[in-house]
């Protein structure tokens, strides 16, 4: 997608202070599109915008506040930004937590599934209206590798029968993976030219050694630059997703290279769980009861 092409259009991007998440939001913003840098850390998000000023001065960037695992913030967040823009062309659902002990969201969900599939669900479908009325509109989800082997366990979505963090780590993407397909069927059944992607960054440096808010020793992160993808690599589905114009919408997109865990972004195949359509349809009715959204197709 040509560089004009992202000029004037507005662009959020959950968790879009650090890792993966900025370093599309500099590509983003350098293409000309105004970006909304959707963080529960509004210091953190103030710096990172003016980190990205400092190599891009004319870049338009906002910080506004969203915590994933606070339904109550994410409505807010919506109604706020509803109130300040008539139109939004982008939504990547980036932000995520990675393997915490058993936590709980401010809602009581545990914090994985809350946060990185939940709270996320939740946020597209207040968004939806403004999205479905922008043509050619797009929402990127971030899923994982992770998803690999992963299944769905609705009798224990809340880990009160039992916990394994990289287990759950695993369900709540395989949950981002069958939303984002779920939801490009859905655009298309109701004619929207509204398009749903997945995609995932590879093994990327900045994911693999994050754990919860716990931070790896840093001769490990040095070992992970070398041998992992660096953040602007891992970055680069993301950014394949949100802007190549020959993608029809439902595609999921990864590094080209060994095992997809590094190289560059092309249409990769989910593993075989993600085609549970049983499981995308009971995953989409208990995410709308969990959360109390609803996606409005009609208008």
């Amino acid at each position: 997608m040509a560089q004009e092409l992202l000029t004037g259009k507005t662009a959020i991007v959950t968790g879009g202070n650090s890792g993966i998440g900025l370093e599309a939001v500099k590509v983003f913003a350098e293409r000309g599109a105004r970006v909304i840098l959707a963080v529960r850390n509004e210091e953190k998000g103030r710096a990172a915008r003016e980190d990205i000023l400092h190599d891009s001065p004319q870049a338009y960037i906002d910080v506004m506040k969203l915590d994933l695992a606070d339904l109550s913030t994410v409505r807010a967040f919506a109604a706020q930004f509803k109130s300040r823009f008539d139109s939004l062309d982008l939504l990547v659902n980036n932000a995520g937590v990675m393997t915490p002990p058993l936590s709980k969201t401010k809602d009581g969900f545990e914090l994985q599934f809350g946060s990185n599939h939940l709270g996320h669900f939740a946020l597209t479908g207040l968004l939806l209206p403004l999205l479905t009325k922008t043509p050619d509109s797009r929402i990127v989800t971030v899923s994982s590798l992770a998803h690999k082997g992963a299944a769905m366990d609705f009798e224990n979505l809340d880990g009160s029968k039992g916990y394994k963090a990289m287990k759950f780590y695993g369900q709540s993407k395989l949950a981002n993976l069958l939303f984002a397909m779920e939801l490009d069927k859905r655009l298309k059944a109701h004619g929207f030219s509204t398009k749903s992607f997945a995609c995932h960054p590879g093994i990327s440096a900045t994911n693999l050694f994050k754990f919860g808010k716990r931070d790896a020793p840093e001769i490990l992160k040095k070992v992970a630059n070398r041998l992992l993808q660096p953040p602007a690599m891992g970055a680069l589905p993301t950014i394949y997703a949100a802007t190549e114009s020959s993608l029809n919408g439902g595609e999921y997109i990864g590094p080209d290279g060994k095992g997809q865990r590094k190289g560059f972004p092309a249409i990769d195949t989910p593993h075989s769980s993600a085609n549970n359509e049983a499981a995308s349809k009971k995953l989409w009715e208990i995410s709308e009861e969990l959360t109390g959204v609803k996606f409005d197709f009609t208008n």
